[in-house]
């Protein structure tokens, strides 16, 4: 279930991609850490790893669309609030088990792997397209 950056993925933004990088990194060591018969205090320090950063990439990411006025960055922000929620979610998910489940791990590949390539290649290339452009 592991991601790699590749040029699919990238979206011409130096900044924006490195951040992504590190994303991926810390989504990449979430679904290693998540596997059922895990002990879930590993899963859960994962989450909170992943949430650090984050909220540092996506406050980042909105700031470069506020300074461009990006039209859509209010669809943008929702977007990200949707993930955070998910990610939330998530670790709600968790603290009822006694580590990651089944569901618990398939519920991360639709909620967090699979939501952030479609995040990536749709969302985030058309803001460094609109950043590129103007």
């Amino acid at each position: 279930m592991s991601i790699t950056f590749d040029k699919y993925l990238e979206t011409g933004n130096q900044e924006i991609d490195d951040q992504h990088r590190e994303l991926i990194a810390r989504v990449n060591k979430l679904t290693e850490d998540c596997i059922p018969g895990k002990e879930k205090n590993v899963a859960v320090q994962t989450l909170d790893f992943l949430m650090d950063y984050t909220e540092f990439h996506f406050k980042d990411e909105e700031k470069l669309q506020e300074e461009h006025q990006y039209p859509l960055l209010q669809a943008h922000k929702d977007q990200h609030a949707k993930f955070v929620q998910a990610v939330e979610d998530l670790r709600n998910m968790l603290e009822e088990e006694e580590g990651p489940t089944e569901a618990f791990v398939e519920a991360v590949k639709k909620n967090v792997v699979e939501w952030l390539l479609n995040h990536i290649q749709i969302w985030d290339k058309q803001v460094a397209a609109y950043v590129q452009e103007y």
